[in-house]
């Protein structure tokens, strides 16, 4: 598993470098290995920059939450003016208070 941050893949690391293969249209071969040339790189070289660049690129985009200017003040003002617990929110909080109580107090007991 390959874990970037909150965005995970499935695959396989592999130890040393690997060789991958695409099939290309002949025109698209032409303006990759064109592309590469300008650049002074090889194609390989050409191909895994491109690559790598537009990876990260993706990984940025699914990474990075984007809020309305509106959402951002909504978020910030909750996080200062927290809303009061409902009632499942409080009753959720009491089995948790009893439970915790009754774990510690069962500690408690001599061997």
């Amino acid at each position: 598993m390959i874990n970037h941050g909150a965005f995970s893949v499935l695959s396989s690391e592999p130890k040393q470098s690997t060789r991958i293969g695409a099939r290309l249209p002949p025109d698209v071969l032409r303006t990759l290995h064109c592309a590469a040339d300008l650049t002074g790189a090889t194609l390989s070289q050409f191909l895994v920059q491109a690559a790598l660049k537009e990876a990260q690129v993706v990984i940025e985009h699914e990474q990075r939450l984007r809020l309305s200017p509106r959402d951002t003040e909504r978020l910030l003002d909750l996080l200062e003016h927290p809303p009061l617990p409902n009632s499942a929110l409080a009753a959720a909080q009491s089995r948790y208070e009893t439970l915790k109580r009754n774990a510690d107090s069962a500690s408690d007991w001599p061997a």
